[in-house]
């Protein structure tokens, strides 16, 4: 995939302390890895709880509990983040 390409990820709300809502502390990480790789991102909230999807070209390249990333961070040690950059790399 080329850089500079545009990645929709899209976003669940999920609980935290008794509250649902839409966070985006947890893909810090995740923006941090893609920008890093000369990406631009646009962020997406969905009803889907606990989910993160990645999107490029209008197909789901990449799909992951949002709960299951490290809160805030670069992602440089996330594993999922890691999973997450080779997915949209290999992504037409």
């Amino acid at each position: 995939m080329p850089t500079n390409s545009i990645v929709t990820i899209r976003y669940g709300p999920y609980d935290s302390c008794g509250i649902v809502d839409h966070r985006t502390f947890r893909l810090d990480g995740l923006q941090a890895v893609l920008k890093g790789d000369g990406h631009r991102y646009v962020l997406e909230k969905t009803d889907d709880w606990n989910t993160v999807e990645l999107i490029v070209n209008g197909e789901r390249v990449y799909t992951c509990n949002i709960t299951d990333l490290v809160f805030g961070g670069d992602g440089r040690l996330d594993p999922l983040c890691q999973e997450a950059i080779d997915a949209v790399r290999e992504a037409y």
